[in-house]
């Protein structure tokens, strides 16, 4: 589809921002309905233990508390906004992954002390964040200038993911991990260097090849035109063939293909990634978090 010298758009540092929006943290004297009142994880922004087993119970905390604000949320339709708690345990939870990323040893030290089911979840994310790292090149001289939005309501992206999965015989978890890489589900909307372009970054040529007449910036038309796409490169017969078409590289594919495996097997993992944020780190941009 096209050669980039760094996966998905140029995207923004959203910690702030999101740390305004949720409100009272869990320090604080307004807890979140149906979560514990008080929290063993790092507030928000704090270092990271670098003990194993310190860093092990807090994934395991931050995950069990996660599961259950997401669990109450999707009960409810997942409105928008997010609540503050599912928001940042979100946030606790791309922190560690981020961190075991960067450091190796530290990584088999913590998954090796998680229960099963979680060091598989955790082996399976920190890979990811692995290989779209080992795309990033060089840090530029200065730091990006990026436009950032809003994106759509997670219940209205997931329809419009399933809608165009049907339609072009493409899952929709696939979909919904490539717009994860892609643009954290829409959040950013600057083009990339290569002149990328929407959510799901598609280049001109491209986006009139498969776009269908579309608004490549719209996301409902841009995950339309991407299942297009994905589904004339080979899929649902070789998603890796189709995935490699839309950016070819290994680790590029291993990534999506790693994520959306995760949505296959917990439900919850779409809506959990859906509130990752994007940070940058000395002006270089990170996909999966703060390390």
């Amino acid at each position: 589809m096209r050669r980039r010298a760094a996966v998905g758009a140029v995207l923004l540092a959203a910690l702030l921002p999101l740390l305004a929006a949720c409100g009272p943290s869990r320090g604080g004297s307004t807890p979140t309905p149906g979560l514990p009142a008080t929290a063993e994880v790092p507030s928000p922004g704090a270092p990271l233990p670098t003990d194993p087993r310190a860093l092990a119970r807090t994934l395991v905390r931050v995950d069990r508390r996660l599961a259950s604000g997401l669990r109450q949320w999707v009960a409810a339709g997942a409105p928008p906004p997010t609540p503050s708690g599912v928001a940042l345990d979100a946030l606790d939870q791309q922190r560690v992954y981020g961190t075991l990323a960067s450091h190796p040893s530290l990584a088999r030290a913590v998954i090796a002390q998680l229960p099963p089911e979680l060091a598989a979840t955790a082996t399976a994310n920190v890979a990811a964040d692995r290989a779209l790292g080992a795309l990033s090149g060089p840090p530029p001289a200065t730091a990006p200038r990026l436009k950032t939005r809003e994106p759509l309501p997670a219940s209205e992206l997931l329809r419009e993911f399933r809608r165009a999965g049907r339609r072009f015989h493409v899952d929709w978890q696939v979909l919904a991990a490539i717009d994860l890489v892609e643009s954290r589900f829409g959040r950013v909307v600057s083009a990339s260097s290569a002149g990328a372009q929407g959510p799901m970054q598609f280049l001109p040529a491209t986006w009139r090849a498969y776009g269908m007449g579309g608004d490549v910036r719209d996301p409902r038309d841009a995950i339309m035109g991407a299942a297009n796409y994905l589904h004339a490169s080979g899929a649902p017969a070789s998603y890796r063939r189709a995935v490699f078409a839309y950016n070819p590289s290994d680790h590029y594919v291993d990534a999506v293909l790693a994520y959306a495996r995760q949505m296959r097997l917990d439900p919850l993992a779409y809506y959990a990634y859906y509130n990752w944020q994007v940070f940058v780190n000395g002006g270089k941009t990170q996909l999966t978090g703060p390390r």
